[in-house]
């Protein structure tokens, strides 16, 4: 039996993609989920980051185990709205699609986790346990959201986790972490005919560049693989997750210099420059090493220019045993209902799981599963299929409904 009917889900859904919280105003949609949750007796809380952006947190249930619904509310822009087929903030159904910026990165996801969860509490299918949902802002940029939920708690009696990024096909339990440096240079402005007089600000950072690269690639390619040292863990823990879980999971680091900006007029030498880089990281080459290689070409370069870095973005890999209850469980439910093989896997993207991780060792329960195509995502003319969105309640209820059927696990 549902609660709510078809029509109705669409229509939630499609008054979530209204919102315009491209980059910000997670405010609004926190504000409208909190309303609808309220018209089913389930009471939230929303946690403000900023005037604009907060996050949403609800639950039904009480006590052990705590199972974590997550999704974030932010969407990327939509770009030039003139190249869509329809207007991205008044989702569109045509021939079975749900068009909209946000329909697949992840609003379907997000709405379907709150449905299931007023259906779960209205039909009284939990006996017992508590579904906490954590609805976060600014997952596409810095993880804001979900970085401060983490620091105030909202993690430490969870027992499993789940969150709806669109995947359908692939379950994933386990990706490489994100990290934004950004190196700037100073120099001194001249005249171009007497350069000189000067000092250009490119010159340094191009080394640099080349010589972080340089580095970064040298180290990756004669990187041996390393038993990793989680010292909460049993050595039985140790051993199963050195052994099994990550030596090919996540492949290499990778590091890109995505962005590179000076001067500003032809003939005048330029005072000013700076590149940005995006790295992705892995156990076997963290944040920490990475941040240190960066520091040590800066320092190793001190006589050649004014170099200056800034780290933006530090999200950790996040890594678990793909052999759980809760992965079976997403699996059985998910391929039942969307009748197809369903892959267990790495993702290539980054998530609130960065976050909402830290301090979980490697047997934690996670599943990130949603519906959407991540082709789709940031796509022009991104859309979810209505028939997947309206299937993925039901899968969550069902995972919800088992995974906390026994008072353990």
């Amino acid at each position: 039996m549902s609660i709510i009917t078809e029509e109705e889900k669409v229509q939630i859904l499609s008054d979530i993609i209204a919102i315009r919280s491209v980059n910000d105003n997670e405010r609004a949609v926190c504000e409208y989920l909190q309303e609808l949750l309220g018209q089913h007796d389930i009471a939230s809380t929303i946690e403000d980051i900023n005037a604009s952006r907060a996050n949403l947190i609800a639950e039904i249930g009480e006590g052990r185990p705590v199972l974590a619904f997550s999704g974030h509310m932010d969407v990327v822009s939509e770009g030039n709205s003139d190249n869509w087929k329809y207007d991205p903030f008044e989702m569109t159904e045509d021939e079975g699609k749900l068009y909209g910026r946000g329909t697949a990165d992840m609003k379907s996801g997000l709405v379907a986790l709150v449905i299931a969860m007023i259906e779960l509490k209205k039909e009284n299918l939990l006996k017992h346990g508590t579904i906490r949902l954590l609805a976060t802002a600014g997952e596409e940029m810095e993880q804001k959201g979900s970085e401060q939920l983490y620091h105030n708690g909202y993690m430490d009696d969870v027992d499993a986790l789940i969150i709806a990024e669109p995947s359908e096909s692939m379950i994933a339990y386990a990706h490489k972490g994100s990290m934004n440096f950004q190196v700037s240079s100073k120099g001194k402005s001249s005249h171009s005919s007497a350069p000189f007089m000067g000092q250009n600000a490119i010159k340094p950072l191009i080394e640099f560049i080349g010589e972080v690269e340089d580095r970064f690639n040298q180290a990756v390619s004669h990187k041996e693989f390393k038993e990793l040292d989680f010292s909460p863990l049993s050595q039985a823990a140790k051993k199963k997750f050195n052994k099994e879980i990550s030596s090919d999971a996540l492949g290499a680091a990778i590091l890109t210099n995505t962005i590179i900006q000076g001067g500003n007029q032809v003939n005048s030498i330029p005072e000013y420059a700076v590149a940005d880089f995006n790295a992705r990281t892995v156990p076997e080459f963290d944040n920490d090493e990475l941040l240190k290689l960066f520091k040590d070409v800066i320092e190793d370069k001190k006589g050649e220019g004014n170099l200056n870095l800034k780290v933006t973005l530090n999200l950790p890999p996040v890594l678990t045993a793909k052999d759980n209850r809760l992965v079976t469980l997403a699996k059985t439910y998910g391929e039942q209902h969307l009748d197809n093989a369903i892959l267990v896997s790495p993702t290539m993207g980054v998530t609130d799981a960065s976050n909402l991780m830290k301090g979980k060792d490697v047997d934690f329960p996670l599943v990130i599963f949603g519906p959407g195509n991540p082709a789709m995502a940031h796509q022009t003319d991104e859309y979810v299929e209505k028939e997947t969105y309206i299937k993925f309640i039901e899968i969550y209820k069902e995972i919800a409904t088992d995974y906390l059927g026994e008072e353990t696990n």
